[in-house]
């Protein structure tokens, strides 16, 4: 139900990954993770590895931090992030690349894993692994099915309908034993039988790809599927792959549904059978006037501009860059800020794309309606929220908004459906947090 098709823009589809070069320092944030921040485990004048841990999971949902470099610890203290907002962060003089004991960073593959599917999760939750495809979500928590709930089987969202992104079109490619390893040992962890990998039809070498890998991975199987924005969400993937519809304020488990995405299979492989934590991404930097769009294998804590300026610097015809995709992502205002295990892609929009239609007074076309893929009605939630009606906008199922921008995207008159609606949803989310207080 719903849904759009915005131009792909995948412009950064052929280039393969590309090692980026370490930085100078590395700064990075305590809070990469939805849930409690990280609390420091080091202090100015530490040495420390590659690989470390140097910030401890501050709650159950919550993730480790470790140093993506090797050197000195200048200060633990607080660093403007890519918002202009003030947050904990650690930043590291780097002194070369030496990695702590016991993490392998050769390319050998290893398949076979011994491991209990608690003794997974445990090493998952050790190595700060959370869902890298934007939400940023603690791994081990996902996988952690609650009493009374049975997981049926697993989907992998290769997905990626954002536009202009291909980070995961590209691991996909070219790191696909490693990517199904990863995928089966989450099937273990989850102790399923059935995984699925989920990819849209304009990646048919991804599909053709993991196909014939599959024939030596039972039980994992690829489904192609057609295009449509926002098919990577969690309950639209799982309702495109399975059927199964996930109920009103419910959870994917509630359907025996545990979603990951591609980039997450690959850091479990990491961590369970190379002992590395995540401490690197692959990041898509792109943009219509951008000289080099490419595909850059990134440690965390590495500016944002630094990426751009590999790429070519920034365009003179520049007006927003966006972090992620242009539907979900959001404007940056500090470039010096650094990436996170969040941060999917750096996009540059030129100016004349860049810039808001004036707001014209709503003509009733109910376009949004159409296309929410949730069945929601954007027009009346952007009034309440707009009215600042909060207590209104909870029974018209304001938290099931998945924030995909459909709505705005469509809407003839230009009025900011999802800005009114976030701000809503976030003051929903606070009302119920106090009620259940």
């Amino acid at each position: 139900m719903g849904g759009i098709h915005p131009a792909a823009n995948k412009l950064s589809a052929g280039s393969p990954i590309e090692k980026f070069p370490l930085p100078d320092d590395v700064v990075v944030p305590l809070s990469q993770h939805i849930g409690a921040p990280a609390v420091a485990k080091v202090a100015k004048g530490d040495k420390v590895l590659a690989g470390q841990l140097i910030a401890e999971a501050g709650g159950f949902v919550s993730a480790n931090i470790h140093a993506p470099v090797s050197g000195t610890v200048t200060a633990v203290d607080l660093a403007v992030n890519t918002q202009g907002i003030r947050q904990p962060m650690i930043t590291i003089k780097r002194e070369g690349d030496e990695w702590a004991e016991g993490i392998d960073t050769s390319d050998s593959l290893v398949r076979e894993c011994s491991l209990s599917p608690q003794e997974i999760i445990a090493k998952i939750k050790e190595a700060g692994i959370v869902g890298m495809g934007g939400a940023t979500f603690p791994t081990h928590v996902k996988l952690s099915v609650p009493q009374g709930k049975k997981a049926e089987f697993l989907i992998i969202n290769g997905v990626e309908c954002e536009p202009y992104l291909t980070a995961d079109h590209r691991v996909m490619l070219e790191r696909g034993e490693e990517l199904l390893v990863g995928v089966s040992i989450l099937a273990k962890a989850l102790n399923v039988n059935t995984a699925y990998i989920g990819i849209e039809n304009n990646k048919p070498d991804a599909i053709a790809h993991l196909t014939a890998l599959c024939a030596a991975y039972p039980g994992i199987s690829v489904v192609p599927l057609k295009v449509q924005y926002p098919q990577g969400g969690e309950k639209q993937l799982i309702a495109a792959v399975t059927g199964r519809q996930v109920p009103s304020g419910g959870l994917p488990i509630d359907v025996g549904a545990v979603v990951q995405n591609v980039g997450t299979a690959l850091a479990v492989y990491e961590a369970v059978q190379k002992n590395k934590p995540l401490v690197e991404r692959v990041v898509t930097v792109t943009g219509k006037t951008l000289a080099k769009p490419s595909n850059l294998l990134v440690r965390v804590g590495t500016p944002v501009q630094a990426l751009i300026d590999h790429c070519g610097g920034l365009p003179g015809d520049a007006g927003k860059v966006i972090g992620g995709g242009p539907m979900m992502g959001r404007a940056m205002s500090n470039l010096a800020a650094p990436v996170t295990k969040g941060s999917s892609g750096v996009l540059v929009m030129p100016d004349d794309e860049s810039l808001r239609a004036e707001a014209q007074v709503c003509i009733k076309c109910a376009k949004c309606v159409d296309v929410c893929p949730m069945g929601l009605e954007p027009f009346l939630l952007n009034k309440l929220g707009s009215k600042r009606m909060f207590a209104e906008m909870e029974p018209n199922r304001v938290t099931d908004c998945i924030e995909c921008g459909s709505c705005s995207y469509t809407c003839p008159a230009a009025l900011p459906l999802l800005d009114n609606i976030r701000v809503g949803k976030a003051e929903v989310m606070k009302l119920i947090r106090a009620r259940k207080a």
